[in-house]
């Protein structure tokens, strides 16, 4: 296990921080009473958000089985990584490829202080943690290049991240927010990206129901978090340039089904997230 950077003086307890509160809808406990409480909000509107976090959660666990089984990657950058929460994406990769290498990004100063206890690696491959934020694409690159080879093919991860960002440009439709968006973002990480690499990402929409998700919104909003939800054609805007996948862009729980180790029930109401998987021709 490596690491980089520094951020341990940094810790708000007074504000919530989206890592710290999907770590309580996924039953952890390294959150704060103002992550615990904007989490209990958001799940008393939507009694199912504990639910859609873990198949949130089991999505991103097919997706890496899938990358390091049969796409055969072996250098995998985890943008949002969030709180350690067992089996992480550098256990599921490497229980496949030994040798597989992981460089974990995050900005939350409590994602960094379990980093170095919680992210042993196999002696194989080789884990590491970069301490910033996804707003800073050139940064991470640097850093991440100590690790990865990016003349070799890479699996970009932003699951459950984008949705954290607003669009930049002020379109309306899908968000917005000043500055460099996260459409703009995705670009700029995927260009430095060689042929044969893969982007995976999941994200939220109000598709199925818009009325739960618009008050998750104004919840998060209230805690000073952002949160954009995105139809079908705007996630999809996000693999413009790639290959996707087969089933394509779809429901978290209808992405290769096939791929879980018994933690995929049968559903019969809809998750709102979307997840997909994209190669770089």
């Amino acid at each position: 296990m490596t690491g980089y950077g520094s951020g341990a003086d940094r810790i708000d307890t007074t504000r919530p921080h989206p890592a710290r509160v999907y770590d309580w809808f996924l039953g952890g406990t390294d959150n704060y009473p103002a992550d615990a409480e904007l989490g209990r909000q958001i799940a008393g509107l939507s009694p199912d958000t504990k639910r859609i976090a873990r198949h949130n959660r089991w999505f991103m666990h097919r997706a890496m089985r899938w990358l390091a089984g049969e796409a055969g990657i072996r250098q995998f950058l985890d943008i949002g990584s969030g709180i350690p929460t067992e089996p992480n994406l550098h256990r599921i990769v490497q229980s496949t490829a030994p040798d597989a290498r992981v460089v974990y990004v995050d900005n939350d100063p409590i994602v960094l202080a379990h980093a170095g206890s919680l992210l042993s690696g196999s002696a194989e491959g080789v884990t590491a943690y970069v301490d910033a934020d996804v707003r800073e694409p050139e940064r991470i690159l640097e850093l991440a290049a100590d690790v990865i080879d990016f003349d070799r093919p890479v699996a970009l991860s932003l699951i459950a991240l984008l949705h954290f960002l607003g669009d930049g440009d002020g379109d309306g439709d899908e968000g917005g927010g000043g500055g460099e968006g996260a459409y703009a973002l995705v670009e700029r990480l995927t260009e430095r990206l060689p042929a044969g690499s893969c982007l995976v990402l999941s994200q939220l929409t109000g598709d199925f129901d818009p009325e739960s998700v618009e008050k998750g919104v104004a919840s998060y909003a209230a805690g000073g978090v952002t949160l954009v939800p995105r139809s079908h054609r705007g996630v999809s805007r996000f693999f413009d340039g790639l290959e996707l996948v087969e089933p394509g862009l779809v429901p978290v729980v209808d992405w290769h089904p096939e791929l879980s180790l018994g933690e995929l029930p049968v559903e019969t109401q809809p998750v709102p997230i979307y997840g997909a998987v994209a190669r770089k021709p």
